[in-house]
């Protein structure tokens, strides 16, 4: 029989919050019961949570699991009377009531009897008096999903009004976003409060943004008491933050008319330079677009604004406005700019976007800012600055096939290549699969566009250049196996790496695929067993909640026959053999 942890829920029940943390993990119990129950917020969308009774075999508490650990109860991992070892918990005030949440588990064993008989422990701790209502700064937040986590906080009752800290709001969200699933529609938004501690997401749902949306102003300083305390969802928050708050629609928000100190934004400046490298923030505006208004493929109109960016890294890239961040942007006479949270693309080449969690502070009044005008006014003007729009997207101008340094693929695969930044490697390698499903989408005929068209009325439309054609230019996008002595890995390519492997142009293989099908498939199928010079890209990439290394092609070339008999001769000349000879 598995032994259990002796005591433990004996102290679960009698430690106070504070004493319940500090316990720790690492102890034994068994699950006696497993309930699912109801959603706690109506101000949210609903969400399975599950109820559970530890047991360590003479007495139960009961407690709460966190909905990360869902899936184990879903897929039956955890069922009735499992023993299992609680890796970490934590204890949350509710009015006079306290909840004990398990946020890490592991399994023991699945299938057990009930041990021993257990009853209630003795409750001996009194929950804390109830925290106070901490004003804070609001800074734009992340775009939110449909749900929210719905791990119990402290309701946090309203302190008196004397002697209250202030925090201010720091940003908040410009627009409203609104959702729509299976369970119906909604509305929710999103703010960024931030104290001299840090910062944390605010999330408040349907009634709640009519309650507060309009209530809640950048750079002001407010009071926030009885908001719900979740765990963050990293998916949805750049905020470096476990936590976030749930704000319902008893949230109660006081704004501070007399605020000691406002804290400012921190940043983390990354040089443009460094954009292949790492995916994050920072700038010095070189020149402004136009506004424009293009059609989304919900049919919703969008305004949208370019900007390209430089700074003393000599690189340039462009960035896109949406929204009412295009339309209110007002700068003349090239001002330093400082971003915060702007998402990175590196279709077509590296470019960047603003989301609804970004900040855009114009000549903001840091270091960091002045050193950059300061340089720019005195020699930056004048200098030449490399574009990320003329880079291929695999990355081709980082790297070519370098024949000395050939690497197989289990090598790299062993490697691990492109796990902690993006890395370039050459590779020789013979194709074995090709998808030829989707090889090919159609473009732009726009010259240094490449985005996708859609088809409208028998016209092709593209929603960045905001006009229509009579067809679209074909580009490739590959996705084939690859295989050398070694294994296989599977690469991606685009419209470069399809020309050198097709020796064809995308429009002219999308058009035999349409006259003849069977002539395609015979074409596909000539590619087989050809081997070529790899130059790749490997970084870590996310799709679907998998993250995984991907590699991409950045130049393909076929073997020169001459230049490998060279080598071979060389080689040979060079061994002990050919200096013996």
């Amino acid at each position: 029989m598995v032994q259990l942890t002796s005591g433990i829920c004996n102290r679960l029940s009698g430690a106070s919050p504070t004493e319940i943390d500090e316990i720790g993990g690492g102890y034994t119990v068994q699950l006696v019961s497993i309930k699912k129950v109801g959603a706690v917020s109506v101000a949210a969308p609903a969400i399975d949570r599950y109820r559970i009774i530890m047991s360590d075999g003479v007495h139960f508490v009961q407690a709460m699991l966190a909905t990360q650990l869902n899936d184990l109860v879903s897929n039956e991992e955890v069922v009735k009377n499992s023993v299992v070892i609680i890796d970490k918990l934590t204890c949350n005030v509710l009015g006079d009531k306290r909840l004990i949440i398990v946020l890490d588990l592991h399994v023991v064993s699945r299938d057990e009897e009930k041990i021993g008989n257990p009853t209630a422990a003795p409750s001996l701790a009194q929950p804390p008096a109830a925290a106070e209502a901490r004003p804070v700064v609001s800074a734009p937040a992340h775009q939110a999903s449909h749900s929210v986590a719905n791990e119990s906080g402290p309701a946090q009752s309203r302190p008196t009004t004397s002697n209250r800290p202030g925090r201010p709001v720091s940003h908040r969200n410009p627009e409203i976003r609104t959702w729509s699933n299976q369970r119906g529609e909604g509305k929710l938004f999103n703010v960024t409060l931030m104290d001299e501690s840090g910062e944390i997401r605010g999330i408040g749902w349907n009634a709640v943004v009519d309650a507060l949306y309009d209530k809640l102003e950048e750079g002001k300083v407010y009071y926030i008491s009885k908001a719900r305390v979740n765990l963050a969802k990293k998916k949805f928050s750049h905020i470096q933050n476990e936590y976030e708050l749930n704000l319902e629609r008893n949230t109660e928000v006081e704004e501070c008319l007399e605020p000691s100190s406002v804290p400012m934004i921190k940043y983390n400046f990354i040089p443009l330079s460094q954009l292949e490298e790492l995916q994050k923030d920072s700038i010095c505006v070189k020149e402004v677009g136009s506004l424009d208004e293009i059609t989304s493929k919900a049919n919703r109109t969008v305004i949208k604004r370019d900007l390209i960016l430089v700074d003393k890294s000599q690189y340039s890239v462009r960035l896109t406005l949406w929204g009412k961040q295009a339309e209110t942007f007002a700068a003349e006479d090239l001002p330093v700019i400082a971003f915060k949270s702007v998402k990175v693309g590196d279709f077509g080449g590296r470019s960047l976007s603003t989301i609804s969690s970004s900040i855009m502070t114009i000549s903001p009044d840091i270091e960091e800012a002045h050193l950059l005008r300061g340089w720019f006014d005195g020699i930056g003007a004048e200098k030449t600055f490399q574009s990320y729009s003329n880079m291929l997207s695999g990355g081709a101008s980082f790297s070519g096939f370098n024949r000395n340094e050939i690497r197989s693929i289990l090598d790299v695969k062993q490697s691990q290549i492109g796990t902690e930044k993006v890395e370039f490697f050459s590779t020789r390698a013979t194709v074995m699969h090709v998808k030829s499903e989707n090889i090919a989408y159609p473009a732009c005929p726009t010259q240094n566009c490449n985005k996708k068209v859609v088809e409208e009325n028998e016209r092709w439309r593209c929603e960045k250049c905001d006009k229509t054609y009579e067809r679209p230019e074909y580009r490739y996008i590959l996705s084939m196996a690859v295989a050398d002595w070694s294994g296989q890995a599977w690469l991606q390519g685009f419209n470069d790496a399809g020309l050198a492997v097709f020796e064809k142009t995308a429009d002219e293989i999308m058009e035999m695929k349409e006259r003849n099908e069977s002539e395609y498939n015979a074409y596909m199928a000539r590619v087989i067993g050809k081997t070529y010079n790899f130059s790749c890209r490997a970084k870590l990439d996310t799709y679907n909640e998998q993250t995984r290394v991907r590699y991409g092609i950045s130049k393909v070339s076929p073997l020169d026959y001459l230049e490998e008999a060279k080598y071979l001769r060389d080689l040979l000349m060079t061994s002990s053999w050919g200096q013996g000879a």
